[in-house]
């Protein structure tokens, strides 16, 4: 894959969910052409870079990028809602070591200090639920339920348990939910995307799906967001109460309609 070529003179931030928001695997391609060429247009009108904003680890964003026949990289990439990542001239992404080696030390000696408060979450969930408390070298804490709603059922049990440490949080998508550093995730990290490109949140375009998308869809971090019609009931009540999108259409579809509607 191909690297566009640099934009001398960036005036628009475009940040994508993958899963679920551009991507439909029961799709063929999973990531529509149309999507593709719409990037180049506002590329070329609005001066726009783009990047892909998930919970992916970075190897699994390469994979989806290969299955997805992906014509060209993007701009950049938020891996694991809280890396950012850049292709270099050859293809090959670099991460943005500062703000990464940040992030990584905030989160270690948060859960120095949640050890206690954690070990109770997992005594929480494994007695009263048949969710799996997943441990794994760079994700520290996590959680998989078996169904959506025994995962809201546990988001209730738990917001009382971690209230006591106000930097701990989470992400959730669906029956995931990886914990982590309340200062370090799509949202904040599209924020550093955007100073990085020297824009400011008013020139930025969020979409997304799920729960993990709220910080990026929220005010704070984006001046326009949208939603697929297939994300969930929060995203598209927080995406309509802002005055965003709401597509249509759903996944990919939904996307350029977004695109094409917010930027005519």
């Amino acid at each position: 894959m191909r690297t566009l070529d640099t934009c001398a003179n960036p005036g628009l931030i475009l940040s994508f969910d993958f899963d679920g928001t551009l991507h439909d695997p029961a799709e063929k391609p999973p990531v529509p052409a149309s999507f593709f060429e719409t990037i180049l247009d506002l590329r070329q009108t609005k001066g726009a870079v783009w990047g892909i904003n998930t919970g992916r680890s970075m190897q699994h964003v390469l994979e989806g990028f290969i299955e997805s026949n992906f014509p060209f990289l993007p701009d950049w990439v938020v891996a694991r809602e809280r890396e950012i990542h850049f292709p270099n001239t050859f293809g090959r992404f670099a991460a943005h070591r500062e703000w990464n080696d940040r992030c990584e030390k905030e989160i270690h000696k948060l859960f120095k200090r949640s050890k206690k408060t954690l070990k109770a979450v997992r005594k929480e969930v494994e007695e009263h639920t048949g969710a799996q408390y997943i441990e794994m070298h760079g994700e520290p804490a996590g959680l998989i339920s078996r169904t959506e709603e025994e995962m809201e059922w546990i988001v209730e049990r738990i917001t009382p348990l971690i209230a006591a440490i106000p930097d701990l949080g989470w992400q959730r998508n669906s029956i995931y939910l990886r914990f982590g550093h309340r200062n370090y995730q799509k949202g904040s990290t599209l924020s550093e995307v955007a100073r990085l490109f020297e824009l400011d949140t008013a020139r930025t375009f969020a979409a997304g799906d799920s729960h993990n998308d709220i910080e990026m869809l929220s005010p704070e971090h984006s001046g326009y967001a949208a939603c697929p019609a297939n994300a969930v009931a929060a995203i598209r009540e927080l995406v309509a109460a802002r005055g965003g999108l709401v597509t249509t259409a759903a996944h990919g579809q939904g996307i350029v309609e977004a695109l094409r509607k917010t930027f005519p």
